[in-house]
């Protein structure tokens, strides 16, 4: 520490180099946090209270084949289930599909079971009896009533593609969610009531979402379903709300190798970049190094002040970089929010990208340091680069 203002003073010699360089880290430490911070989310975060308790049932085979709805009465009687409901993905067309802004999940669900499956949704009372009574009736996110300009009382058009209904629904709430989802629910009946008799889809449900007693109960529950329709014609998968999330990630392939390949890329092309800048900073200062030696440096001073520079170096790239990093969590949240609602650069990692960076700077450092350091006074002072 006594020597940090020599430090810093010889880490800016070269300016252009030394910015550079720390651009170079900070570009690779925003990349390393925000996929870092992606493996949290998806894999690591802990589920609220409320989705703790919830599960998902659908079908073994895939998404694309139907449960009966008759499982839902059978799930009922399960021990341990609390609460379950009929949860159809309805997809379709909403004004222009070429337009992004205009996707948005619609659900099919049992709106008298909504407001228990789903606590943490806050709505005003009179708006839930009209959802509950009224069969056009919908509810919407907050997020989404904000970008679509819709209101209470709105009439909102969804031209079906999976099922040949057109949905003709009126707003009667926008409710509040902590996770800022972007969803519309709509009654499910009225779906199954209005496709044919004859119709394969109807009386049918794409997922039955179930609320467990405890939490305790939930590993149980899910056992004690997939046993009762193993050996049915439609055979299911029950797994926690989480866990069904990461199925649709999962068709990315394995992405925590994925991630974790890019990690080790990004980790190992910034430690070459970070020992090329420092052993070119090392080589041009052999002279000084006699001359430090001279005036009394001990070869623990000399490999003391090199690494010392690498470090700081490196440590300033690692802060712009989860600076950077965090902006970008921040963004990408916005974006995916279905998948990647937790996204954020926590304390942890952003811990985890500066000790990345420490580590960097002083290996990267540390054998052309050491060269120097054992580099003789006669052999420095009379080194002509």
């Amino acid at each position: 520490m006594r020597f940090a203002s020599f430090v810093w003073k010889s880490s800016l010699r070269n300016r252009r180099r030394s910015l550079l360089t720390i651009s170079s880290i900070a570009v690779s430490m925003c990349l390393l946090s925000v996929l870092m911070s992606v493996y949290q989310a998806l894999y690591l975060a802990e589920p609220t209270p409320a989705e703790a308790l919830r599960l998902v049932t659908r079908h073994r085979v895939g998404l694309g084949q139907p449960l009966p709805a008759a499982y839902l009465g059978r799930i009922e009687r399960v021990p341990g289930v609390r609460e379950a409901m009929r949860w159809q993905w309805f997809g379709g067309t909403y004004k222009d599909q070429r337009d992004t802004r205009n996707f948005f999940a619609r659900f099919g669900c049992q709106p008298d079971r909504l407001r228990i499956m789903r606590p943490e949704y806050s709505m005003p009372e009179e708006a839930w009896r009209q959802f509950t009574s009224d069969r056009t009736a919908a509810v919407v996110s907050r997020k989404v009533a904000s970008r679509l300009g819709l209101q209470v009382g709105d009439r909102v058009t969804i031209v079906g593609d999976i099922f040949p209904v057109n949905l003709e629904l009126r707003i009667c709430g926008i409710y509040d969610d902590p996770q800022h989802e972007e969803a519309l629910y709509y009654n499910d009946d009225y779906v199954n009531e209005s496709l044919p008799v004859t119709s394969p889809l109807r009386d049918t449900t794409g997922t039955i979402q179930i609320l467990a007693s405890s939490a305790a109960a939930v590993p149980s529950v899910a056992q004690a379903i997939d046993a009762m329709f193993a050996n049915s014609p439609a055979p299911t998968k029950t797994e926690t709300e989480q866990q069904f999330a990461l199925s649709f990630v999962s068709f990315l392939g394995n992405l925590k190798l994925f991630l974790m390949a890019i990690c080790g890329a990004i980790t190992f092309t910034i430690l070459l970049v970070s020992a090329n800048a420092i052993s070119m900073s090392v080589r041009e200062r052999v002279r000084e190094v006699g001359v430090l030696k001279t005036l009394g440096f001990t070869a623990g001073g000399v490999l003391g002040i090199i690494l010392g520079e690498a470090l700081m170096i490196a440590l300033a790239g690692g802060v712009l970089g989860c600076a950077m990093g965090g902006v970008l969590c921040i963004g990408a949240r916005n974006a995916v929010a279905m998948f990647l609602d937790g996204l954020s650069l926590t304390p942890e990692v952003a811990g985890v990208s500066l000790a990345v960076a420490a580590a960097l700077g002083f290996f990267s450092a540390l054998a052309p340091a050491w060269h120097a350091a054992r580099t003789s006074i006669l052999d420095a002072l009379r080194y002509s680069g």
